[in-house]
């Protein structure tokens, strides 16, 4: 049955020299991967900067549902990015952002307000002209509310805990060790304030951000099966550092 959908392009792997696995996050189906024809002359094949992470894509392919690999058709740019590629903070942003995507939606299935969010980021981002470097905080948290983690801000108080596994503040650190200690949990409902208009009036030093981000990634770790640490996530430190 041939299909066509919006997807954002999640990760690609290569499988010897003329083929790739490619991980995709579509609007009509969610998470689906596709096997890619790669040969080294562009027009015989599909060429790697269509399937560049974070692309978004018009996708047409013949669905097979016993199949865990689909075939591409058609396949095209569906939102030309004019600065993302080019912008070596901007290209840093989308590795770091396509690694916890990967991994955060590669099991997520059809989301379509997820996948507007994910279209709308991106191009914000892409078309983005003031400071980005709270783009990622800004862009993971909210993401958090599509997952089913979303934090819970509302009582927080001077001095609480953030215990990371119920979704709220306590007054004592919590026994399973899965949480932010005063200083990390104070950041959240800052955090929370920022939107994408408004992070660039937000001031943070490296180690503010810092641990900020390794606190966002603890959270993802404790919700969602599998996740690693983003091998991604020391190169965007040194880009933003």
């Amino acid at each position: 049955m041939e299909e066509t959908t919006k997807a954002v392009v999640l990760h690609m792997q290569r499988i010897g020299e003329d083929k790739a696995v490619v991980w995709l996050y579509t609007e009509k189906r969610g998470a689906m991967s596709f096997l890619a024809k790669m040969p080294k002359q562009r027009r015989a094949g599909m060429h790697t900067s269509l399937l560049r992470v974070l692309n978004v894509l018009d996708v047409t392919y013949d669905f097979r549902p016993k199949s865990k690999l689909q075939k591409f058709g058609d396949i095209r740019v569906a939102v030309p990015y004019s600065s993302l590629p080019y912008d070596p903070i901007k290209g840093a942003l989308a590795l770091f952002l396509g690694e916890v995507l990967y991994y955060g939606l590669r099991n997520e299935d059809r989301n379509e307000p997820l996948f507007r969010y994910l279209c709308y980021g991106l191009a914000w981002l892409d078309n983005c002209k003031r400071g980005v470097a709270n783009f990622h905080l800004v862009f993971l948290m909210r993401l958090t509310r599509f997952l089913g983690f979303w934090p819970n801000t509302e009582d927080w108080f001077p001095g609480a805990y953030y215990d990371m596994l119920q979704c709220r503040f306590t007054k004592m650190q919590p026994l399973s060790g899965a949480s932010l200690v005063p200083e990390e949990a104070a950041l959240l409902p800052v955090m929370l304030r920022m939107n994408f208009n408004s992070m660039h009036l937000f001031r943070f030093n490296r180690v503010q951000r810092q641990q900020f981000i390794d606190a966002v990634m603890r959270f993802y770790r404790i919700h969602l099966p599998e996740f690693p640490e983003p091998k991604s996530a020391q190169v965007l430190r040194e880009v933003l550092g």
